[in-house]
């Protein structure tokens, strides 16, 4: 097969499987109340905003205040004592679900709703060692736990599936570690996804599939991929396996907060085709209309809806025929993908109309059907030479997964394995060029960037063309198969749970203290000179010139690659006023205890010097002015 097919296949399928993703359209679980919960004990409660102290950890013993040897002169009263720190302080209001345990108060929390397949997307915030637990059904735990900068997760950190403590040999299950560990620091927001599968039973009652996790999702990065749960999970809410069941979660190992639950529950797709019938003509064909007269060269029935009907490998049109089964009311989506141009019609009305010889997109029509039969015809023709013929069918509704209706061989998933190019670091740092999309937005593609990995497991994106930091993420270094595969696109994509900063300059004279940062600079004040290797280390030395100022950017793991600290030096700082240095920005910045500045709830800043929150252009910025010669701080998340 030539390398334009492979591409197109491998391209094809990346498309199908995105049409796929962005097709979920998930419900929110309103946190107005407590209403969309059974009752619990009184830990459970609504708040507006939860703030966790990061250095706190919820087992540590509280202060025993001192106590005065002799007698008390009783005209003096006691000095009123300093309440400690706590690990959790909230507000009221609306949006986020707490829990604050006790000895007394350990209730888990269970919805209403009941599930059997389900999409669920939430946040999760956990305080310095705490623990808890979202249970599928009720029953299969996906383990919440702070387990940040574990080196080598078990099923007990954040993101594993939980054991159980059954002691048959038949019936013990040893769960399953995640696949990586992108926990983030305590008091941070965590994005959790899950695709389940619910158990399967027949008409008696029998078990005939295990339970699922399709997938498992913690901050953007994929931590289980097809695990079967053969049973309940130690805690479950009852230990026996039903089609059905709540979302409980766990309330008896310490606080826990979550906000933006969102879900979808999934049902079975019992859409299918009948016989199919088909005529294949040759030719080279400008359009559906132009073959439909023809004669054709072969035709027949078959029992799957196929390409392999086609006997050449271009210029050609195939028509197929048949009837489709609708077993409820609903819209449903018609996914079609073909090599070439289509007409697909559904009960004589066209749903997909794609006129063009050398198209190979997924192609999108959607009917409002009540339950019964209803005849269809898909009409392809191809004529770009490049591409393998290819027919797919794949229909769906807002509560299913899409139903592959064809053959294997006709699509299949692809036909032409690329293996990934991925890159470790080794032994020492390593250096890679290559263009970088911010916040994986191509519109924000960092075209001078470089990629930096650090042999302890912590890397970042270095933005040349500003002199920026761009993101930062623990873990493997990066995938550069969209750089080096076939012709290759110069990018590469962090293989971690990245962390970005801001786009543009973040060091500047400013005319006020208001004034925006830019985002781009002109050669004439800003100038990138590259960067020097330390020899002892291995690790890069940036260097760049603006307004006539020599600036030196050093970027290094701190405190057992949980951090990033990086250090501006800037060797002729000269005597002009107005220079400021940006270290973050977001919606919310907020100052914490020991001089630990929250960002957005994503991430950490600790200055090593003194800066200020500002408002510019509807964004929090954290600033610090630069009355010395250099400016230092720490990114922790």
């Amino acid at each position: 097969m030539s390398p334009k097919k492979k591409l197109f296949l491998a391209f094809a399928v990346l498309l199908c499987a995105y049409s796929h993703a962005q097709d979920t359209s998930l419900k929110a679980l309103p946190l107005d109340d407590l209403s969309p919960f059974k009752s619990q004990a009184g830990n459970w409660q609504i708040v507006g905003d939860v703030v966790m102290n990061p250095w706190i950890d919820i087992h540590a013993k509280k202060p025993v205040p001192a106590i005065e040897s002799g007698k008390k002169n009783k005209k003096t009263k006691d000095a009123p004592a300093s309440e400690p720190p706590r690990a959790v302080t909230f507000t009221a209001g609306k949006g986020i679900l707490l829990n604050l345990n006790d000895d007394v108060k350990k209730d888990h929390i269970v919805t209403n709703i009941e599930h059997g397949d389900m999409e669920l997307e939430l946040e999760v915030m956990l305080p310095k060692g705490s623990n808890s637990g979202i249970y599928l059904q009720g029953r299969y735990e996906v383990q919440l736990l702070d387990s940040w900068g574990v080196k080598d997760p078990t099923y007990s950190d954040i993101g594993g599936i939980y054991r159980n403590w059954e002691t048959a040999p038949a019936k013990i299950y040893m769960g399953k570690a995640p696949l990586s560990n992108p926990a983030k620091a305590p008091g941070l927001w965590q994005n959790l996804k899950i695709s389940f599968r619910a158990p399967r039973f027949d008409a008696s009652g029998k078990k005939i599939a295990n339970a699922r996790f399709n997938y498992v999702n913690l901050n953007g990065v994929r931590i289980h991929d097809n695990v079967e749960v053969p049973e309940p999970t130690g805690g479950p809410i009852e230990n026996n396996e039903k089609p059905t069941g709540p979302i409980m979660i766990q309330g008896d190992h310490g606080p826990v907060a979550i906000r933006n639950i969102r879900y979808k529950l999934m049902e079975e797709n019992n859409v299918s085709l009948g016989e199919i019938t088909f005529r294949v003509f040759q030719g080279n064909f400008v359009d559906v209309a132009s073959f439909n007269s023809a004669k054709p060269v072969k035709s027949g029935t078959s029992p799957e809806l196929t390409a392999e009907v086609i006997e050449e490998e271009n210029n050609y049109g195939v028509t197929y025929a048949g009837n489709i089964n609708i077993p409820v009311e609903d819209t449903y989506d018609f996914l079609l993908t073909v090599t070439g141009g289509a007409v697909m019609k559904v009960n004589g009305q066209t749903i997909i109309d794609l006129q063009r010889g050398d198209d190979w997109r997924v192609h999108k029509g959607s009917l409002k059907l009540a339950p019964g039969m209803y005849p269809f015809e898909i009409a392809n023709f191809k004529t770009a030479s490049w591409m393998p013929p290819r027919v797919r069918l794949a229909i769906k509704t807002a509560s299913t997964y899409p139903k592959e209706l064809q053959a294997f061989n006709s699509y299949p998933p692809d036909d032409s394995p690329t293996s990934p190019i991925l890159i470790d670091v080794g032994s020492k740092p390593k250096l890679l060029r290559a263009f970088v999309d911010f916040k994986g937005i191509r519109s924000q593609r960092l075209t001078h960037s470089i990629g930096v990995g650090d042999p302890g497991g912590v890397h970042y994106v270095y933005d040349m063309q500003t002199g920026n930091l761009a993101c930062v993420w623990r873990g493997a270094f990066v995938d550069a198969t969209p750089m080096w595969h076939d012709r290759g696109d110069g990018s590469f994509k962090p293989r971690g749970a990245v962390q970005f900063t801001f786009l543009g300059q973040p060091l500047a004279f400013l005319a006020t203290q208001s004034d925006a940062f830019p985002v781009t600079t002109s050669e004439n004040e800003f100038r990138a000179k590259g960067y020097v290797i330390d020899e002892a280390t291995g690790t890069p030395l940036f260097r760049y010139v603006y307004q006539g100022l020599d600036v030196e950017d050093k970027i290094f793991p701190d405190d057992g690659n949980r951090s990033v600290t990086h250090e501006v030096v800037i060797k002729n700082r000269g005597t002009k006023a107005g220079l400021y240095y940006k270290l973050a920005e977001g919606n919310s910045i907020y100052l914490m205890a020991d001089g630990l500045y929250s960002i957005d709830k994503q991430f950490y800043i600790k200055p090593a010097q003194h800066v200020v929150v500002r408002d510019v252009n509807g964004k929090k910025e954290l600033v610090a002015v630069v009355e010395g010669n250099n400016v230092k701080y720490t990114i922790i998340w």
